[in-house]
Order: C-alpha cells, then sequence, then structure tokens
C-alpha cells in the first residue's frame, strides 16, 4: 500500500548526513503477511531498481510495479517506511540515472549518477548557514568516471572487507591512502562511523504488526504513514486504490477532463465510497474498488448526467470544483434511481438548501452517511419531505435572517446572489459584488437623514439588501456614484435590466430614502430566498 516514489535528491543526502550525525531514523511499521490475512488476489509494490530524476534531482514519474505476493519468498510488508528504505536501497544497491535538461521523458538522455561523500575535510562543500544544513560532504555526482581520489563511493561500503570486523580497519586505511595527512583521521571516522551504522548497529528500528486482517493493515497505512513528506490524503487513496486497481489512474484520467477537469481524484474516491462502500471513513477496501472497477460504465453515466441536471437548473458545475461533497447525495440519487429526473425540483431545493446553510461545513463523512441513509428511506429521491427530517436543512425564520444579514465579500454572500441570478448569469463573465448604494455616501450626514441614523446605515449599507452581482466592467464604471446617478446613466433597456437583476424596488432611489429602499429591498430577497429554498 504505497503512493509512488517521491524524494529528491537533496532529501536523500541529508538522509545519511543524519546517519553520520547519529540521529535516529523514524521507525519502521512493517506487516506480517501470511495466506491467512491476505487474500490471493491482492497485489503488493515491489521495490524500485532503478531510478530517474530530472535536470532538477526531482523524481521523474516512478511507478511502482505490482504482482501477487509468494509467501515463499517474503512474508513482510511495508507499511510505513517505503519512501527511506528505497532511499537507502537506491544508495547501496541499485542506480541512479538523471536525465539532461533537453530531453524528454519519452526518449531520455540519461546519465549515470552515484552518491558519494568527500573524505577531504579540507575541500569538503559545506554551507556556512548552522541551521537544517548538512554537516558532510555528501553529494550525487554524474562525474563517475571521474571521481576524486578523496571522494569516496557509499555503494562501496557493502564490500565485504568493511563489513568483516577482522579487515575492516586493513580496508578503511586502504580506502583514505590518497587523503592528505591533516585528514585522514576525518576520513577514518567517517569510514567507522558509516560501517558501524551499516554493520553493528540497528540502523532500521521497527516494529513488526502480526495477526492483522487486510482491511485494519489498510486502516493502519492511513493512521501512521506520516514519516518522510507529508501525504497527501488523495497520495494515500490512490495508493490503496491501486493495489486493487493497478490501472485505476488512467480511467480516472478519462474524467478529469473537459467539465471535470478542476476536480481530482479525491472527487472520485469519494463519489465511489458513497455509492460501493462506507463514506464514514476515508479509505478504500477492496469491496468498494471491485465496485467502482466493475461498474465503471455506470459511475461515468451517472457523471454525465449530472452535469445534465446543473445545467438544466442553470448552475455552473466548475462552482463545486473544490466544495464537491455536496454534490454527493444527488450522484447518489441519480445513480440508484433510473426516474431522478421527478425529483429535480427537490433536487435544487437540497442543493441550495446545503450550501447557504453550510451543511458541509464540519462532519462532512457522517453527514455524506446520513444524507445515504435517508435518501435510501425516501425512494432514492431528494424532495422537501427528507429535507425536512434533517434538523441542518430544515428552512427557519432565523436562518434566513442570518442570509439576509451577511456581508459584502462573504462567502455566503457570494453564493446567495448567485443562485438568484443564475437565470441571467453567464459563466464566461466575471462579476463582482457591488453595494447599490455606495458605502462613501455615508461619510457624512445627507441632507435629511437624522444623525444617529448614519453609523447605523453604513453597517446596513455593507448587508446583502444593499449587496448585488455586476459585471466587472460596469462595476469599474459604477465606483462611488449615488444610486441615481448611475441608474440616470443608463439606458433605457439597460435601466429594465438593473431593476431586474438588482432585485431593484420601485421605491426612492435617493440616498435620503436608503432606509425605505434597504427594508423593501429585504422583503423583496426574502421572497425570492424562500422560493430557491423550497
Amino acid at each position: 500500500f504505497q503512493r509512488q516514489y517521491v524524494w529528491e535528491m537533496a532529501r536523500i543526502e541529508k538522509l545519511w548526513d543524519s546517519i553520520l550525525l547519529g540521529y535516529p531514523i523514524s521507525t519502521f511499521l512493517f506487516w506480517h503477511i501470511d495466506e491467512s490475512n491476505v487474500s490471493s488476489d491482492t497485489l503488493f509494490c515491489n521495490f524500485l531498481g532503478d531510478v530517474s530524476f530530472d535536470s532538477k534531482k526531482q523524481v521523474d514519474n516512478i511507478n511502482y510495479r505490482t504482482s501477487p505476493i509468494n509467501f515463499s519468498k517474503s512474508d513482510t510488508a511495508i507499511l510505513d517506511g517505503q519512501q527511506r528504505l528505497t532511499s537507502l536501497l537506491l544508495s547501496l544497491f541499485y542506480t541512479a540515472r538523471i536525465r539532461q535538461w533537453h530531453s524528454k521523458r519519452s526518449n531520455p538522455d540519461e546519465r549515470l549518477s552515484m552518491l558519494v561523500i568527500e573524505l577531504n575535510e579540507n575541500i569538503a562543500q559545506l554551507s556556512d548557514e548552522d541551521f537544517n544544513t548538512k554537516k558532510y560532504d555528501i553529494r550525487w555526482t554524474e562525474k563517475v568516471a571521474r571521481l576524486s581520489p578523496t571522494q569516496f563511493d557509499i555503494k562501496k561500503i557493502m564490500n565485504y572487507d568493511f563489513e568483516n570486523k577482522d579487515t575492516r580497519e586493513t580496508k578503511i586505511e586502504e580506502t583514505v591512502k590518497n587523503v592528505p595527512s591533516e585528514s585522514k583521521e576525518y576520513a577514518r571516522n567517517i569510514l567507522k562511523t558509516l560501517c558501524s551504522k551499516i554493520y553493528d548497529e540497528p540502523l532500521i528500528r521497527f516494529t513488526e504488526i502480526f495477526n492483522m486482517n487486510q482491511d485494519d493493515a489498510l486502516e493502519m497505512f492511513v493512521r501512521f504513514n506520516s514519516g518522510g513528506r507529508p501525504l497527501k490524503k488523495s497520495e494515500i487513496t490512490m495508493s490503496i486504490l491501486g493495489v486493487y486497481w493497478p490501472n485505476a489512474k488512467d480511467y480516472f484520467h478519462r474524467i478529469l477532463t473537459g467539465t471535470y477537469k478542476d476536480f481530482h481524484e479525491d472527487f472520485i474516491i469519494r463519489t465511489a465510497l458513497m455509492l460501493y462502500g462506507d463514506v464514514a471513513k476515508s479509505n478504500i477496501n477492496k469491496k468498494t474498488s471491485d465496485g467502482l472497477k466493475n461498474h465503471w460504465n455506470d459511475f461515468v453515466k451517472a457523471l454525465q448526467n449530472l452535469e445534465e441536471v446543473l445545467e438544466y437548473l442553470k448552475i455552473d458545475i466548475n462552482r463545486f470544483s473544490s466544495s464537491w461533497n455536496v454534490l454527493l447525495p444527488i450522484i447518489y440519487v441519480i445513480y440508484n434511481n433510473p426516474d431522478y429526473r421527478n425529483c429535480i425540483t427537490g433536487i435544487s431545493f437540497y442543493l441550495v438548501r446545503a450550501i447557504l446553510f453550510s451543511y458541509f461545513k464540519s462532519g462532512t463523512t457522517g453527514k455524506l452517511q446520513q444524507m445515504r441513509s435517508y435518501i435510501n428511506n425516501f425512494d432514492l429521491e431528494l424532495s422537501i419531505d427528507l429535507l425536512e427530517q434533517v434538523p441542518e436543512l430544515r428552512v427557519t425564520d432565523a436562518r434566513i435572517e442570518d442570509i439576509l444579514m451577511c456581508e459584502k465579500g462573504s462567502k455566503l454572500a457570494g453564493e446567495v446572489l448567485y443562485y438568484l441570478g443564475k437565470d441571467w448569469i453567464r459563466p464566461e463573465t466575471a462579476y463582482e459584488q457591488d453595494h447599490i448604494h455606495p458605502l462613501n455616501s455615508f461619510n457624512s450626514v445627507p441632507f435629511g437623514m437624522e444623525m444617529g441614523k448614519l453609523a447605523e446605515y453604513r453597517k446596513l449599507c455593507n448587508r446583502l439588501p444593499n449587496i448585488e452581482l455586476l459585471d466587472a466592467g460596469s462595476n469599474g464604471k459604477k465606483t462611488g456614484m449615488l444610486l441615481r446617478d448611475w441608474y440616470n446613466s443608463l439606458l433605457p433597456n439597460e435601466q429594465d435590466e438593473f431593476k431586474l437583476h438588482g432585485i431593484i424596488p420601485e421605491e426612492s432611489m435617493e440616498i435620503e430614502d436608503f432606509e425605505v429602499f434597504y427594508e423593501k429591498r429585504k422583503e423583496m430577497l426574502m421572497g425570492k430566498i424562500k422560493n430557491l429554498l423550497g
């Protein structure tokens, strides 16, 4: 259960520097496996042999080969520590290559690279910085045929004469013979430390877990795999899925283009859990993987039908590229109910309520599980009757008042204005939140306004009843203009459009009548918001 190898060459150098400094390597987590706790169709990642890096010494799209386990050859799997262990194996046994900057991955021009340590202290290239820098001159070099006599290839430490304590000292002296006399002791100490760490001390400390089944091992992988570069959730889940379905990434890529190009793999994973698995858990198991793999065409069709539903509702699917949890109950209905079109109105009410009430702000997986249960109990439909069973999705006067009191620039204001205007909003146009009566109108007391009202009106000016969506071009022209002046500058057809799109009341647009305007528009917004919520 592994993500791909991701360590850059500099990180491997730092690992060996830490080893020479005596810093402990974090404990590895091993899993004892046999026929009793691993199914025969489970694929395991094999350790890498050769590794290619790009010209910046970042790893070059390495993919592990997978195969079923041969219990006669191996009875241990790595749950935590694969990045470190791969790096050690690469340094000591395998081959690293660097793809030259001018070549492509498809036809690489690669140079062999080896990890060396400078034994001459006088010419060792070390940083002047004190914090988090290498204390030894350990580096990868492509000059494999032109090594300095004082550069030591770390792979050579695997020579038997270094391992054998009877020949070790002689081998060390032979190795440092070209090192200047003033650096010989420095060189000897490096080689002695390497020998000690590799042969005499337990360089790798590990905990091996016995009698643990496959699903528990996957759960432990998610919980404990925190060493090295921090894992992203999608990396973990894709690694686990790859155990059961090696080609999953290729299929995912076909979805994550076109309409879903700004979505990510974790969207597909969570949707699969919603449809085939335990959505309350974050990790994939064999049941979920098989469900996704065996019903892939149905899965893709459900996503295509989701596009059609949102298009019918005049909602841009790209709004959900980073907040897609709200779509999963809809996908569940579409996937399982062939007559889902009969409940499109209920789908719309659910979607607007879930967004404006911030339903998925916390406890996401639990709420997805809850929604799945409700949908199953309501004939695989989303309806007002269902929504009224969910306390967080009930329409109340307090919730509507909270929406009306949201402020300019807030996410909630942006969402409610979008859904109020979705019939006329153009996806290709940039819109901005705009004060209908400009804020600078209340810098001083307008003629006819009571002095005590000024501070109150400044607060109200920033709330939803005085906020509209305006295309960026128009907003740039309107900046700071009094509402009356802006309206009078428009052509008759533009005035009609402004009043329709902005939900502008017929009341006076004069600044001294702000309170009347505000309350009337608030009343109009309340009615429209209630219609959206159902």
